[in-house]
């Protein structure tokens, strides 16, 4: 991923703020350390966002965006570039980090990137991309939406996953044996195509039921 990012004042501060965010949580950053992070002063975090509330958005719409390009231009042949992986993990890492945060943190922001996302991985998969086979299935939405979910479930478990594989999984070093593992169940077929018919079967017939499992009658 080629971003280009000058580092201006404004953008140490977003920097600045998305690991004080990620570090203490929107309600435990504060202006002042967020300014101390960035080495700027508080009347100049407030000169260019105003409020710590602005300033979060600021940050959501950085994450929405950065992931968005890194997705784009991943589908669209990046990976075949040696440099783009560890051009994007730079960039992306600090993104997972915030949105391992914001994520659990029950608030409005929360809830829009997680539906951003959603409505961002059902639009590639609705028109496709190459290298990226279109899912059969008759409900696009929730298709999208599960697949988000376990994508930002990764993310939101970091300690937990990091915990097991022995390396924090949101750094250079731990990141890429988690990468490839999720590679691996995503293009391996771990159940035989009668097993996948027979539970899809159920379920259908469970949601023609309205969720209910069907009765077995008493004998």
């Amino acid at each position: 991923m080629a971003r280009h990012e000058d580092l201006t004042g404004r953008a140490r501060i977003r920097d600045a703020a998305m690991l004080e965010f990620a570090e203490h949580g929107a309600k435990g950053a504060t202006i002042r350390g967020i300014a101390k992070a960035a080495g700027v002063s508080p009347a100049l975090v407030q000169h260019h966002f105003g409020t710590k509330e602005a300033l979060r958005r600021a940050c959501d719409e950085y994450v929405i965006e950065t992931i968005r390009e890194t997705k784009q231009e991943a589908l669209g042949g990046g990976m075949g570039d040696p440099n783009f992986l560890s051009i994007a993990m730079r960039t992306a890492l600090p993104v997972q980090r915030y949105l391992a945060r914001a994520l659990t943190d029950g608030s409005q922001a929360a809830n829009t990137l997680f539906d951003d996302a959603v409505a961002f991985s059902e639009e590639i998969l609705e028109r496709g991309s190459p290298g990226m086979s279109k899912p059969d299935t008759d409900d696009l939405h929730a298709y999208a939406t599960v697949m988000t979910a376990m994508s930002v479930g990764m993310v939101v478990l970091h300690e937990h996953l990091s915990r097991a594989l022995g390396a924090d999984t949101l750094t250079p070093e731990g990141y890429p044996r988690m990468a490839l593992a999720a590679l691996e169940i995503l293009s391996d077929d771990l159940m035989s195509p009668e097993l996948v018919d027979q539970a899809r079967a159920a379920l259908k017939n469970m949601l023609a039921a309205g969720g209910q499992a069907p009765h077995k009658e008493n004998r």
